[in-house]
């Protein structure tokens, strides 16, 4: 029953936060500012999730720091997101075994 409820809810909830904008916002949004603001709003939440998970996923900031320059310098070079993820991982893994 209790599983029932909370999935109930998560539906509802997911359902209001989606219904809310397309409720409030019929016609095209014309000011400059809001726009840019709400363009932005992705990549900001994104970020927030992300950045913590990223200097707590290994237990050590050290390691998490190591793979995040790597990814970070792989990622200005344009290299593939693979080669990204895999060559941020073994530069994390590699520096927990020297540490």
């Amino acid at each position: 029953m209790t599983v029932a409820v909370y999935i109930f809810v998560m539906a509802a909830v997911t359902y209001i936060i989606r219904m809310v904008p397309f409720t409030f916002f019929r016609k095209k949004i014309k000011s400059r500012f809001v726009r840019s603001f709400l363009k932005y709003i992705p990549y900001a939440v994104l970020s927030a999730m992300t950045i913590p998970a990223i200097f707590t996923s290994t237990g050590n900031v050290v390691t998490s720091a190591v793979g995040t320059v790597v990814a970070v310098v792989l990622a200005f070079f344009d290299l593939p997101l693979i080669v990204v993820a895999l060559a941020a991982s073994l530069a994390s893994f590699l520096t927990g075994l020297l540490i």
